[in-house]
């Protein structure tokens, strides 16, 4: 048996594993409740694995790039700058972020059984200010989980994605497709490529992304609560991989 001929015959076994553990609920030992956030590039399955996370605690999933598209869809005065600064691969302001937070934290009843922010902090700024301010309402992060993936992989990735705006479901042109052309499987309503998914964007947004969000990896491990995983697996493997990072806390 190649090398190659190896490879694949682990990741199969693998996605079995975690379709069994799945299938009979035998998973680690994961915590009842959930504090988290997910750090990694667009289009490295943040969004997959927030949903999944928030069906498995009951809890709520901040995407704050869910929530300023919300504001561009409204076309808000907040929406209207937002929409201009991620068309150009820039960050919007930390004073918008952490306000948006705070009140969803804070008004969202669902965040009572927990949390997970996908998508904030992006900076040590806001990783600090988001560390004040759960630390004044007695909860702290407890975790911190990384998706490491490659460069490469996430621009095949990302220019084939499509999105229902009112959900956020992804699915994929070639990996993932719907059952119906530009279709949402459950609704049935119209999905949509977002204007920053291409090749040009994508890459300005990955730039942005090593260069200021990446050195909050430094700062959470030293928090003690990072833990890294494998996010170019196949989603199955990479679930599995995140539940027993909990199951570590």
């Amino acid at each position: 048996m190649s090398v190659e001929e190896l490879k694949q015959t682990v990741s199969k076994l693998q996605e079995r594993i975690a379709h069994l553990e799945k299938k009979t609920g035998i998973i680690p030992n994961v915590p009842k409740s959930i504090r988290a956030i997910l750090i990694g590039p667009p289009g490295c399955g943040k969004g997959t694995q927030s949903e999944n996370l928030k069906k498995q605690f009951c809890a709520c999933h901040l995407s704050t790039g869910d929530m300023l598209r919300a504001q561009v869809a409204a076309k808000t005065e907040l929406g209207i700058a937002a929409k201009k600064i991620m068309d150009q691969g820039g960050l919007v302001s930390d004073e918008i972020m952490v306000n948006m937070i705070k009140n969803e934290l804070n008004n969202n009843k669902d965040c009572s059984k927990g949390f997970i922010l996908d998508g904030f902090p992006r900076t040590i700024p806001q990783a600090e200010k988001l560390d004040d301010m759960l630390g004044e309402n007695k909860k702290p992060l407890q975790s911190a989980i990384e998706f490491k993936i490659d460069d490469e992989l996430l621009v095949a990735r990302i220019t084939g994605r499509l999105i229902h705006p009112s959900s956020g479901r992804s699915y994929h042109k070639i990996f993932s497709p719907p059952k119906k052309e530009m279709t949402d499987d459950i609704t049935g309503e119209p999905l949509i490529q977002r204007s920053d998914d291409n090749e040009a964007s994508l890459k300005k947004r990955l730039g942005t992304y090593h260069s200021m969000t990446e050195p909050i990896v430094g700062y959470y491990k030293k928090t003690g609560i990072w833990k890294g995983i494998d996010a170019s697996q196949k989603p199955p493997k990479v679930w599995s991989d995140i539940l027993k990072c909990l199951g570590q806390n």
